[in-house]
């Protein structure tokens, strides 16, 4: 183990290779299925499997997904796009090669702001956005020496979001790793799952020492399915290079590779033996031109991003930061949130339901907001009665909210109103249930007025159970206070 003494000497540099597989219906040169999880090559063509004489076509809607991407981050959208041929040999890549971008990515520069989990934020420069192929699958099964191919994703588009070598910690690698997975997801790009590989991550790490303006020989980590992996990987490597760099040993400049039971990485292969990709641009495809005309309709059509709505809740909505940052994580939420604060006026309490009886329920039956039953119109007529003083949060909550969750034909005052809710506000009905708590508990009523101030939870307690959970607390609240101070 290293002292945080040695540690503090060095500085981590973290850049990271995001590929993020779009989610349009069909391939990215061809017209092949997307769709993921049937059985092996059935989503495969003589395109897909690179025969003689083929010829690619690009996917519109993959492009415009990457103009999105490249729009949400700020990035300078490239007009003239080229695509590339890398020519590499690998089982699952049929044609030989890939088709990607190689000097003119159709995204260049921009930035991913992001928030770490002590509430400071800070921006992640971009170094470009590109499109391309991903390669099939290879599967080796275990006990058989063969190795078996799957095609199905050979030719699913993808973009590549490479950032610069911007980060310094892996809490900010998962927070840029996090923030992207929602800007992905809020635009409909992708959906952002890892464990399916539609999102994936390399992890380019090197050391330096502190003050240093010339970075470390850069270390690239594959093979991390999960966010947390991806951070444990960086911290792993981290220690790993700054031991060697503390013998005097020298770092190599290799690709690694993550095994997540043990929490280590293990060399693959030395970068100096990669083949020289060849790249050249591809003779069958003509350069795609990005109109202005077209630039502006895929930006008229961008949703709210979640920095804007974390903005409108904030300063619009008056919400703390932590209620805007867990409501604009998920799009549907967020969306569903800002339709609810079109009909209420109490902001934090729409921000309190959402967070705590909205979410609990689709939680506890693994449910998007899409299935949830009650609609927001209905949960803001809950509010409502609620700030009116027609029932207490205790009995909508547990009541009210229960049966809307069974049946959204009935508004919930009319729940209320046939199961005997509403709340008694009036002090002369009030007074008798009062007085009778009061007389029934005349020892407490003496160790108060000695001092213990604290029994004032306790007779409101037997009120409301008296009551029926009907009485109003702020005016049992009051009564209570009256008799028990003359």
């Amino acid at each position: 183990m290293l002292s945080a003494e040695t540690k503090n000497k060095y500085e981590l540099v973290i850049g990271l290779e995001v590929h993020a597989q779009l989610l349009t219906k069909s391939k990215m040169y061809t017209s092949d299925s997307t769709e993921f999880g049937n059985l092996p090559n059935t989503h495969i063509s003589v395109i897909t499997l690179g025969h003689p004489g083929t010829l690619p076509k690009v996917n519109r809607k993959a492009v415009e997904f990457a103009i999105k991407m490249g729009l949400a981050c700020n990035s300078e959208i490239t007009r003239n796009n080229i695509f590339a041929r890398k020519n590499y040999f690998y089982p699952d890549l049929p044609k030989g090669y890939q088709i990607t971008q190689d000097k003119n990515p159709i995204c260049v520069g921009g930035e991913v702001p992001i928030t770490l989990p002590d509430g400071s934020k800070r921006s992640i420069a971009l170094t470009r956005i590109h499109m391309e192929e991903d390669a099939g699958k290879s599967i080796h099964l275990a006990g058989e020496v063969d190795t078996l191919v799957d095609f199905n994703r050979a030719g699913v588009p993808l973009i590549e979001i490479v950032s610069e070598p911007d980060m310094r910690s892996s809490e900010e690698a998962y927070a840029y790793l996090a923030e992207i997975k929602k800007l992905v997801r809020y635009l409909d790009i992708c959906d952002g799952n890892m464990e399916e590989g539609s999102l994936r991550c390399d992890a380019n790490v090197s050391v330096m020492l502190k003050g240093s303006k010339e970075y470390g020989k850069k270390v690239e980590v594959k093979n991390m399915n999960s966010f947390r992996n991806v951070s444990r990987a960086i911290e792993h490597e981290f220690e790993r290079q700054v031991i060697m760099a503390e013998a005097g040993k020298e770092i190599i400049s290799e690709t690694r590779t993550f095994d997540a039971a043990t929490g280590t990485t293990a060399s693959m292969r030395s970068k100096e033996d990669l083949n020289d990709y060849r790249y050249f641009p591809e003779p069958d495809l003509s350069p795609v031109i990005v109109s202005e005309e077209w630039l502006e309709s895929i930006r008229s059509s961008m949703p709210p991003l979640p920095r804007e709505l974390f903005h409108k809740f904030v300063h619009e909505y008056g919400l703390p930061d932590y209620d805007a940052g867990v409501l604009t994580d998920s799009k549907e939420i967020a969306l569903y949130f800002e339709e609810l604060c079109s009909h209420v006026k109490n902001f934090k309490a729409a921000s309190n339901w959402m967070m705590g009886p909205v979410k609990s329920y689709l939680n506890e039956l693994t449910l998007h907001i899409e299935d949830f039953p009650v609609s927001a119109i209905s949960l803001a007529e809950l509010i409502a009665i609620i700030d009116e003083g027609k029932v207490s949060f205790t009995v909508a909550s547990q009541k009210i909210y229960p049966e809307m969750l069974k049946d959204n034909s009935k508004t919930p005052l009319q729940i209320a109103q046939e199961l005997n809710l509403i709340q008694q506000s009036d002090e002369g009905s009030l007074k008798p249930i009062v007085e009778s708590v009061l007389s029934e508990n005349k020892a407490k009523v003496e160790e108060y007025r000695s001092g213990k101030k604290g029994l004032m939870g306790m007779f409101m307690g037997q009120v409301m159970k008296k009551s029926q959970g009907k009485a109003d607390p702020k005016v049992a609240t009051k009564i209570l206070t009256e008799l028990l101070e003359n």
